[in-house]
């Protein structure tokens, strides 16, 4: 029978489960509401939109790839219990697996294939309903250099691919990937370490340097100093903030002598050619999300029945 918009919707208002899982469940039980209801809460997915509202800000960085393509996901959930558990494990290194196949944008990464078949977004919703917590893909980065090395690496790691801080690093270079490996993985570290906000100076956000301008000329100007010092004073301090905000200008944390632009330029002899640092990208899991702040003590009150 033909499944109408207000057979979803009335579904939906009584589920909170997804449209497309709703009009599933019709199809699957003949347009009868009732029994697309249990169907639903057969499968889980009716449970797993209750706890969509739920905060997750715990759980793990996956990277997957090797030679010159990586990607790396966050996959959510609202504890680090589950993410020590394996079978989650096991689900964000699938997500980051069926991710390589992808643009790197959300709808095609939750529509990709897992290697059982099922699709990333049905996999989270079948781990929802088998761990019993809110779980999400909440981002996807994809680093591809058309001739080079990509390197990844992973702080805290929980698993080979797992941790609570992933790396990914492009270079650019006619070298062989084994002979970049060794540097990439440096920078990759470095970047974990001094949390750089672009590779160049020009690739700064204008908006960010135009803050740090402002802030920096209104300090000059309580010295009382003349409008031509107070320009040199602004322009040294725009230097220094390059140095720790750029990643070719900082400080190379694995030798604190040279910058990391001296250190990559240094390898280039071991390599045997030119290295350009063309990208990084740096997920910290749950960066940005707003946790929930609990009483434990009302907590353990309120589930012994006292006020």
């Amino acid at each position: 029978m033909s499944i109408s918009a207000s057979m979803v919707k009335e579904l939906r208002d009584k589920t909170g489960a997804g449209m497309m899982d709703c009009k599933s469940a019709l199809t699957e039980t003949s347009g009868d509401v009732e029994a697309a209801v249990d169907w639903l809460r057969a499968k889980g997915l009716s449970k797993a939109a209750k706890k969509a509202g739920r905060v997750a800000a715990e759980g793990l960085i996956g990277v997957a790839g090797s030679g010159n393509l990586a990607v790396m996901v966050e996959v959510n959930s609202e504890t680090d219990f589950v993410a020590r558990n394996a079978d989650f494990q096991k689900l964000v290194s699938g997500v980051a697996e069926a991710a390589l196949g992808t643009d790197g944008s959300l709808a095609a990464v939750q529509a990709a294939k897992m290697a059982n078949g099922a699709t990333v977004d049905e996999a989270i919703k079948a781990a929802v309903a088998t761990i019993g917590e809110n779980i999400t893909l909440r981002r996807v980065a994809v680093v591809f250099v058309p001739s080079g090395h990509v390197a990844s690496y992973i702080h805290s790691a929980v698993a080979p691919g797992l941790g609570k801080i992933g790396v990914l690093v492009g270079l650019s270079s006619a070298a062989p990937a084994e002979k970049l490996s060794g540097i990439g993985r440096q920078v990759a570290m470095h970047v974990a370490a001094a949390n750089p906000l672009a590779v160049r100076v020009e690739e700064l956000d204008p908006e960010v340097v135009a803050r740090e301008r402002s802030v920096y000329a209104e300090q000059a100007r309580e010295s009382g100093k003349p409008e031509a010092i107070i320009e040199k004073m602004v322009e040294g301090r725009v230097r220094k903030f390059y140095e720790e905000v750029v990643l070719l200008s900082q400080a190379f944390v694995v030798d604190t002598e040279k910058t990391v632009g001296q250190a990559v330029k240094a390898a280039e002899g071991d390599v045997g050619g030119p290295v350009e640092v063309a990208k990084f990208v740096v997920f910290r899991i749950g960066e940005g999300v707003e946790k929930e702040e609990s009483d434990f003590a009302a907590e353990v009150a309120a589930a012994a029945g006292k006020k």
